[in-house]
């Protein structure tokens, strides 16, 4: 193992994945169709991504399990499998990593909203913690709670995942309000932070949501709230609409330059969310290793 989590949480520079749904289309999923169903169908296009990520120079990458919550796969008649699919997952990306790099698996949102009425607060836990229980049966390094908007999921997928002794990263998108400082839900980094600390997550960051240019001041905002240690995994720019698709322009070298920005901050973990490639990782594992060397 070329890190360690003991490592990660007491310093140095490190360097996560980028996305995983635009690659995994590359290779033939459909949108629509569910993902995490791959890690026992087609594994082999869910281990390509991880080990591109990791031939690109990640130290931590996450798993295909984004949305493998009971309660997402409810909507494909897939909950019964959730355990099964989730270390499924965390083994992929566990061999695609060969110990060159600890695996934090991916824990999205449920898709439903407490305040609606959608979904209960004792289903929702449950739904986190047999979830992240099946990622630490899988031998997962750690969890990352992310592209979250919602306050209350948002505390209720940390102290689920928290709860199985594993270090976790509390991450929330931010798109919204003066200065995109708020995630469409009206959270702000102040009370994302304060959810993190209460729950014990390890790790704070932010990540999908606004492009990696916008994400500096985002970071900025973290490390005057806590002394957490911060991770960011921002777009590779915003998104426009070419020809009535959804493409991000930024290139590799353009988004290594903000990663660089983000490192000369004090981020500890820096990787891509939506529209980053492998080539975008590897371009920011050289410009960032050169800003801390």
């Amino acid at each position: 193992m070329t890190i360690s989590v003991n490592a990660l949480l007491k310093g140095g520079v490190y360097f996560s994945d980028g996305a995983w749904g635009t690659e995994l289309m590359k290779k033939g999923y459909s949108i629509g169709e569910c993902p995490e169903l791959l890690n026992k169908e087609n594994p082999d296009i869910v281990s390509q991504v991880a080990k591109s990520y990791v031939a690109a120079g990640s130290t931590i990458i996450l798993t295909n399990t984004f949305g493998g919550n009971r309660i997402a796969l409810s909507k494909f008649g897939l909950e019964e499998q959730a355990a099964e699919l989730n270390m499924l997952g965390v083994s992929l990306s566990r061999e695609a990593a060969q110990g060159k790099a600890l695996v934090f698996a991916s824990m999205g949102p449920t898709g439903k909203m407490i305040a609606m009425g959608e979904v209960n607060p004792e289903d929702l836990y449950d739904a986190f913690f047999e979830q992240a229980d099946s990622f630490k049966k899988a031998g997962a390094h750690g969890i990352v709670v992310e592209t979250m908007g919602d306050l209350e999921e948002y505390s209720a997928a940390l102290f689920a995942a928290v709860a199985t002794g594993l270090p976790v990263v509390g991450s929330m998108s931010f798109d919204s309000g003066k200065d995109n400082r708020f995630t469409m839900m009206g959270v702000s980094i102040e009370q994302m932070v304060r959810a993190a600390e209460e729950a014990g997550a390890a790790m704070v960051g932010a990540n999908c949501g606004v492009g990696i240019e916008n994400y500096v001041s985002i970071a900025e905002g973290l490390l005057e709230e806590t002394d957490l240690p911060i991770w960011i995994k921002a777009n590779a720019g915003l998104p426009q609409i070419k020809n009535g698709q959804t493409v991000y322009t930024m290139t590799p070298e353009d988004f290594a330059l903000h990663a660089r920005k983000l490192v000369e901050k004090g981020v500890r973990v820096v990787g891509g969310c939506c529209g980053t490639t492998p080539a975008h990782i590897k371009s920011l594992c050289s410009a960032t290793k050169q800003t801390h060397s």
